[in-house]
């Protein structure tokens, strides 16, 4: 450092400037700068004579200049240590005065990426570059389902925290997660590691080590990273790539050893009245290390696997194993109590079961202790929070878990307030709609695997949802991978019987077009209305009245409630249903016609029944006493016709003598629509099916199409690992929803 003098309107004062002494090393002898071609000096009592390097000391200088040194020409009485004729200020402006030592770490920086060798004066602010020894990563359980996780690098002799570095580095501009084109393959970034020291971190080994922990490092902001035990092989890679030394990484490993074994197949239970598949045997497997494990998972099989015998085919191994020692409390559906109660009797019954359902259930209580199995609702879950709250379960079990995808439902909080050692989801469909019910269904089972719901939004949803990130997409996808389990019929049931899906298009036509039309019309402006004064994000209620309104022209005109459209009574779509029931009753075929409407299944009744055609109905109104009676009497013959409304009937009925499945209207989801045409291609069926999907064409009905794809590649993305899904409504999509017919 040296003291120079600086001239500021009119004023001279002396400021205190970092300086640098330049220098080249010509075999252990050091020079100034010169412009002479050869150098002749006395080293060490003898004449030494050096040809220079003048292209390279050329080189250095105008590099010199180029980050802002100037040569410090000053009188020798301006200090007591005057600067030499090689010393050189950072005066990257001539306006302003020579910036002081700490402004010159940036520019040491750019000397020392360059090759020049940088040495300090004592007190100069340093920044000395140091050799990384090794690599370590240190666990240590915590009587969770989560591991503490410390990384760290020896430097010096010393234990350096690698953590913080590392959420540095992830902020850091010239740090990117995928190698830049032309990087060389030993690339690595001078990081500081204090205010004086730094270390160069290898490229290659760091993004082996952050990639799998990203979201971990992103979430927690400990002196210890927490990772979640299910994802041990992925962390085992990681550290196995970047070369880390692991103290405790034996229990790491013996995690990642029982996920693999999860998988193979294992003999069911003594006990068990079913054969099961392999398949099964192997979900079989995966249950018993969730148990193992202390875990809580999702069984996402496709409807029809069979996931109530596998999960039945547990709990005898559970308490075969002695770890049965409190109940197990399955919450399902109302419509599905009969089902679970029925197939308990039939392939576990030696499992004792008790139902809390009705008026007189209250008396049941006391008796929950002495039962291996009970059985409720998940309406009834507010009203006996204080109860299941008070009374300690082995195994929550959610059947038809996306009940809980609202996690602000009063439901899902009473799910997460009963004790219970783990949770079990059951689901043919984990993501309907957005991905916030993906968060919801795994902050029920394993609350914070996917962090909090703001930190899964900022780090999955957004990207994923928002913006298409295929790498965020695949992330969540390995993430939730272990604790999820999910097999499609295609893949494993290959002697299922053909499923053809056919697609009917139909124009309206007449007075229904014109209807539809000038309803268009007014909806729309509606909702323009609405959305002025609101935005889009408060009209939701308008829109999604606007959108029913058309869907129900679509279907007959008869079901929106306005004088004109009662008086028409054509119906494009009832008129060639009719004529296709026609057709496949008069080839024998079973046939189950799906509506969302139950006034539109009320209407096809009457047709029917004009017809002289026999058919059964179930809606939403129908006793839950009389499901089951109804599906027997189908499945024994009675009718060739089964009207059921989707949410009824989408969900928990096996319907295997229908050959034949017609969805009359179509649904936003199509997992929704999936499920109910599971009712007729599932376990048991020994017929090809044939599935017909009736549309208005040009209409919203077909713009519903176009949205139930984009839904349909969201899951596909996050739950299977393929593709990427972009899913949110935006005013040029209700453009489209709202766009007019083409014209005839």
């Amino acid at each position: 450092m040296v003291e120079v003098p600086w001239r500021q309107a009119f004023r001279l004062r002396m400021v205190s400037a970092g300086c640098a002494r330049l220098a080249f090393d010509y075999g252990g002898v050091r020079v100034a700068p010169a412009a002479a071609a050869t150098t002749r000096l006395l080293h060490e009592g003898e004449l030494v004579e050096i040809q220079r390097d003048r292209t390279y000391e050329r080189q250095i200088l105008d590099l010199l200049e180029q980050i802002g040194l100037v040569e410090a020409d000053l009188p020798a009485a301006a200090d007591a240590n005057p600067p030499a004729p090689a010393d050189f200020l950072l005066q990257p402006a001539e306006q302003r005065p020579p910036l002081a030592p700490d402004a010159w770490k940036p520019v040491v920086k750019q000397l020392v990426e360059q090759g020049v060798h940088v040495i300090y004066a004592q007190g100069f602010p340093r920044d000395e570059l140091l050799d990384i020894d090794d690599w370590h990563a240190d666990l240590a359980e915590t009587g969770t389902p989560w591991f503490d996780v410390a990384l760290g690098i020896d430097v010096g002799g010393e234990r350096v925290d690698l953590l913080p570095i590392l959420r540095r580095l992830l902020t850091d501009p010239r740090f990117s997660l995928a190698p830049r084109r032309g990087e060389r393959r030993d690339a690595a970034l001078r990081v500081p590691i204090d205010e004086r020291r730094s270390v160069e971190l290898p490229l290659a080994r760091v993004r082996a080590l952050v990639g799998p922990l990203l979201e971990w490092i992103d979430a927690d902001r400990g002196e210890r990273l927490s990772v979640h035990r299910s994802a041990a092989a992925s962390l085992i890679v990681a550290g196995d790539e970047a070369g880390l030394h692991w103290a405790g990484g034996d229990r790491l490993r013996a995690n990642r050893d029982a996920l693999t074994a999860a998988r193979r197949a294992v003999e069911p239970p003594a006990g068990l009245q079913a054969v099961l598949r392999e398949y099964q045997r192997e979900g079989l497997a995966w249950l018993g290390f969730l148990a193992d494990a202390g875990l809580g998972g999702v069984l996402a099989d496709d409807m029809g696997l069979g996931k109530t015998v596998q999960v039945l085919a547990h709990l005898l191994d559970e308490k075969a194993r002695g770890r049965l020692d409190a109940p197990a409390l399955v919450i399902a559906p109302t419509s599905l109590i009969g089902n679970w109660q029925d197939e308990a009797h039939r392939f576990a019954p030696s499992l004792s079961v008790l139902t809390l359902h009705g008026a007189g259930r209250a008396r049941a209580f006391d008796a929950i202790a002495g039962h291996d199995l009970v059985i409720t609702t998940y309406p009834l879950l507010p009203r006996d929070r204080e109860r299941l709250t008070a009374t300690a379960f082995a195994l929550v079990i959610l059947d038809e878990a996306q009940s809980v995808k609202n996690a602000r439902s009063q439901a899902a909080q009473v799910v997460r307030e009963i004790p219970a050692r783990r949770r079990l989801a059951m689901t043919g469909t984990p993501l309907e709609n957005h991905l916030g019910e993906l968060w919801a269904l795994f902050d029920a089972v394993e609350p914070g695997l996917l962090g909090s719901e703001r930190q899964f939004a900022r780090f999955y949803r957004v990207p994923i949802e928002k913006h298409g990130d295929a790498d965020r997409s695949q992330r969540l996808s390995r993430r939730i991978a272990p604790l999820l389990l999910r097999r499609r019929k295609e893949d494993v049931l290959t002697e299922l019987p053909e499923k053809t899906e056919i697609v009917q298009r139909l124009e309206l036509e007449g007075a229904q077009r014109e209807l539809y039309e000038t309803l268009r019309l007014a909806q729309h402006e509606r909702v323009r209305e609405a959305m002025r004064e609101r935005g889009l994000a408060q009209s939701g209620i308008v829109v999604i009245d606007a959108l029913l309104k058309l869907r129900q022209v679509c279907c007959d005109p008869r079901l929106v409630k306005l004088d004109s459209a009662r008086r028409t009574e054509d119906s494009a779509k009832l008129e060639a249903l009719l004529e296709r029931l026609d057709t496949l009753i008069g080839e024998g075929r079973r046939v189950l016609v799906f509506s969302q409407f139950a006034q539109m299944l009320a209407l096809i009744a009457e047709a029917l029944d004009a017809r002289g055609v026999g058919h059964l109905m179930l809606t939403g109104q129908t006793p839950g006493g009389a499901r089951a009676d109804l599906v027997r009497r189908f499945q024994d013959g009675d009718a060739p016709v089964f009207l059921i409304s989707l949410k009824a009937g989408g969900t928990g009925l096996n319907l295997t003598a229908a050959d034949a499945v017609i969805h009359y209207d179509p649904w936003w989801n199509p997992a929704v629509e999936a499920q109910a045409t599971d009712r007729a291609h599932r376990l048991g069926q020994d017929k090809p099916v044939f599935v017909y999907k009736l549309i208005c064409a040009g209409t919203v009905e077909e713009k519903i199409q176009a949205l139930q794809a984009r839904k349909a590649g969201l899951a596909d993305a996050v739950l299977e690992g393929t593709g990427t899904g972009a899913l949110h409504l935006d005013e040029s999509d209700l453009a489209e929803l709202f766009a007019p017919l083409a014209p005839e």
